[in-house]
């Protein structure tokens, strides 16, 4: 594969988006599944925290996540349900996704707050239903892969939270890290969507891709980080990671987010949006053409940067339903080989409300590549003396069935899908096996020189 590059139109930018809200048919399908799942394993109740920053596994049942507070959803094998709530979000169980029993309960509120209905915590539990010969799957946020530790032994909740359960159940053996149930790279109930829930995301990964574009065709030399970050938020929608809109040197006195710092000819930069469903980062140089990088790095676009398109592209064109996810890994390892691009983690992950949920693309991964899976094209390299490079994006992967209903139940995101598709083909020259959907505009758009608006990466055939 040659990467050139050559004068290319611009992706067309998605108008008139429209969230597409989950059905009730998708959430009860959900807690079926689950339920079906704890069976399966021998799981009595599954327990299931969140807090603002932990809140997708939670929300994925209830349709909310507890905002400033925090929360348990207890969900027993028999289909009943509790949710455990603190002093302002108690409202929110008239307006959750799925049946349930509220239970107050005041620990879970802010400081200081009233202790009203105070009582042992672990009386919370009792009054969820939650017995002492009860097998309980523990579920935070994280589905430990250590080799060394006994995983199912670990919990990423708060100590009292789990002392309560340890007080409540006679034997803690029968308490287990129970993420797997829905995260498990291999067998993760969340792990696979079907059309409303892929039309629900593509929302997310699209804004985040109109917000990369508006934000690096609005490069100018003098303006701020703080001028073009405005770009990124989208109607008010929560994001999924901390956004980036960097020039130059990034987390300088650990400083995570924009500043008031001027963009320059020859400098780098970096940006990143995520929302529900997907991100989309670019990172190159600010520059016209390689005359205006540092003498340093002029060799930037052959020593960094078509190399990794050449990764990306090798990722898209081969990924398909069936095969093993260490075949990937291994196709990106012999394009981009880790031992001199020393990019660390996996090249590509899972996506859905969070932006990285759990990844089957691993050294040796006998995971399958099935129909329903979201992912974000996510590879880092990292060679000393240049600056980064990013075309993050997420797909879908989706069979001939699967296709067919979001046709059918969603044609104008089918009709954004199909013009993706196309641009890809007709303009980038990438051969996309037909299971592979772009989930936003920008999908393997990549331009290395920032202020060029008019060259861009594409396949050289």
């Amino acid at each position: 594969m040659q990467i050139a590059i050559k004068k290319i139109k611009q992706p067309e930018l998605s108008k008139d988006l429209k969230p597409i809200d989950l059905t009730a048919e998708t959430i009860r399908s959900r807690k079926e599944a689950l339920l079906a799942e704890m069976t399966k394993q021998g799981i009595d109740v599954a327990v299931i925290y969140a807090d603002r920053e932990h809140g997708s596994n939670f929300e994925y049942f209830t349709g909310f996540i507890p905002r400033f507070e925090e929360a348990l959803l207890v969900v027993h094998q028999n289909g009943k349900a509790f949710l455990l709530l603190g002093n302002e979000n108690t409202k929110m169980v008239q307006y959750a996704r799925l049946d349930t029993e509220l239970i107050h309960v005041p620990f879970f509120s802010l400081p200081n707050q009233p202790m009203e209905d105070d009582a042992p915590f672990k009386d919370y539990l009792v009054r969820a239903k939650i017995l002492e010969d009860s097998k309980v799957a523990v579920i935070g946020w994280k589905n430990f892969t250590s080799t060394i530790e006994e995983n199912h032994t670990f919990f990423d909740l708060p100590y009292f939270i789990v002392e309560g359960l340890k007080q409540v159940v006679k034997d803690e053996k029968q308490l287990v890290n129970g993420a797997y149930l829905l995260i498990g790279s291999e067998n993760g109930i969340r792990t696979i969507n079907n059309a409303n829930e892929i039309a629900h995301y593509e929302y997310g990964a699209t804004l985040a891709g109109i917000g990369i574009l508006k934000t690096i065709n609005s490069l100018e030399l003098g303006k701020t980080e703080l001028d073009l970050a405005g770009n990124l938020a989208q109607f008010g929608q929560p994001n999924s990671i901390t956004t980036i809109c960097a020039v130059g040197t990034r987390f300088t006195n650990a400083t995570l987010y924009p500043r008031d710092k001027s963009v320059e000819l020859g400098a780098t930069f970096s940006t990143s949006v995520g929302y529900k469903g997907g991100l989309s980062s670019r990172a190159a140089y600010v520059a016209n053409t390689k005359a205006d990088l540092p003498e340093a790095v002029r060799d930037y676009e052959d020593k960094v940067a078509k190399p990794y398109y050449h990764a990306f592209c090798t990722w898209l064109e081969n990924i398909h339903i069936g095969m093993k996810a260490e075949k990937l890994y291994d196709e990106i390892e012999a394009v981009l080989p880790k031992e001199d691009y020393h990019w660390e983690l996996n090249p590509g992950h899972f996506v859905a409300d969070e932006e990285w949920m759990s990844s089957p693309f691993y050294k040796g991964s006998k995971v399958e590549i099935k129909s329903g899976q979201l992912f974000q094209i996510d590879i880092i390299p990292k060679v000393e003396g240049y600056g980064g490079v990013s075309c993050e994006d997420g797909v879908a992967i989706a069979d001939s069935e699967l296709c067919h209903k979001l046709e059918s139940d969603y044609p104008e995101v089918w009709a954004r899908i199909c013009r993706r598709k196309a641009y890809m083909k007709n303009e980038l020259s990438i051969k996309l096996p037909e299971e592979v959907l772009p989930l936003n505009d920008l999908v393997a758009y990549y331009r290395p020189y920032l202020l060029n608006h008019d060259y861009a990466f594409s396949i050289d055939n």
